[in-house]
């Protein structure tokens, strides 16, 4: 019986001993990284064994030149060694307790999504020009900073809409430092797709290389750059994949990072549809399918907006009225 004892604590210390040993490696520990591979690595964002071990070989060779082999045989080792694989639903619950949810400041609106914009998610709001999509994306970017003075929002601007003076008002109306909630935002123009997606990306240096606490990321719009530059057919196989691309960059960012990521959509009008609202969201499946919360937004009466949830992933779709003042996103009485 003794001996029995000896030998599960021997096993348990062993399994202590390898469970450290793993938690321990770095990049440097992985097969064909030496120094001057790891720089290269690191450069562009990949600093631990989490972001190699979600990688696909395609974006490891295209950042050092390495072969196809050993990319894939970096990534194997790298996911061996964190275990990667299945988990319990209720381990999954309990990862679910960090989430945080950035309000609007109007309480229909919070209920309608849940109780705020999720991290972790991607929330895309569509609708026709003056629906408010612009208007709510510099809400949430002071909203984010009323829990955590030290939250940052990044503001990626493609059609240049984003105004300080608006966060000015907005951080007012909110009882917030108007100066501290301005440096807590850091706004980037990008001026073509290419540079939006360049934007995204860099958003991973923020965090790992400057120590931000990003909380929130915005791109108004996500699709204008597109829209402008790939005109035709036979150019949408091309932008579909690019837009593709780009959407897994912030889902990633927003499930790594535990990051709220609000896009805004632009519309077009059907012109077969005879019967019902014509209006129909730029991006197609892609941008349907990467995104967790739709929303549709649209003018109402008396200058209020209506908001739409069109998909979630648990909760039920429905609508929301609202309005928008000097002090932010209201619920209409």
């Amino acid at each position: 019986m003794e001996q029995e004892l000896i030998e599960v604590q021997e096993t348990k210390k062993k399994r202590k001993e390898i469970k450290m040993e793993k938690e321990e490696k770095t990049i440097y520990d992985l097969p064909g990284v030496g120094a001057a591979t790891a720089e290269k690595l690191i450069a562009v964002g990949y600093s631990d064994l989490m972001s190699i071990a979600v990688a696909s070989p395609a974006e490891l060779i295209e950042a050092t030149g390495m072969g196809d082999a050993l990319a894939k045989k970096m990534i194997a080792v790298a996911r061996s060694s964190l275990e990667m694989g299945f988990e319990s639903g209720e381990e999954l619950l309990k990862r679910r307790e960090r989430v945080i949810r950035i309000p609007t400041g109007s309480k229909s609106f919070d209920t309608l999504i849940g109780g705020g914009l999720e991290t972790g998610a991607i929330t895309e709001c569509f609708g026709e020009f003056g629906s408010g999509k612009t208007q709510i994306g510099h809400v949430l970017a002071v909203k984010s900073q009323a829990a955590d003075k030290d939250a940052v929002a990044v503001y990626i601007d493609t059609e240049n809409t984003f105004r300080p003076e608006r966060i000015q008002q907005l951080a007012k109306g909110a009882g917030l430092d108007e100066e501290q909630v301005l440096k807590n935002i850091k706004v980037a123009r990008a001026y073509n797709s290419d540079h939006q997606m360049l934007l995204a990306e860099k958003v991973e240096d923020l965090i790992k290389k400057q120590g931000l606490n990003v909380k929130l990321v915005v791109i108004d719009s996500l699709t204008a750059h597109f829209r402008a530059e790939f005109i035709g057919r036979g150019t949408l196989a091309d932008r579909q994949q690019k837009l593709n691309k780009h959407m897994h960059v912030l889902a990633k960012l927003a499930d790594m990072y535990n990051l709220a990521v609000y896009v805004t959509n632009q519309v077009m009008a059907k012109p077969d549809m005879f019967f019902g609202d014509p209006t129909q969201a730029i991006g197609g499946h892609i941008v349907a399918h990467a995104s967790t919360f739709r929303l549709y937004l649209r003018k109402g009466k008396k200058g209020t907006r209506v908001a739409k949830l069109i998909d979630s992933p648990s909760m039920p779709e429905g609508e929301a009225n609202f309005y928008v003042d000097e002090t932010g996103v209201k619920d209409v009485e």
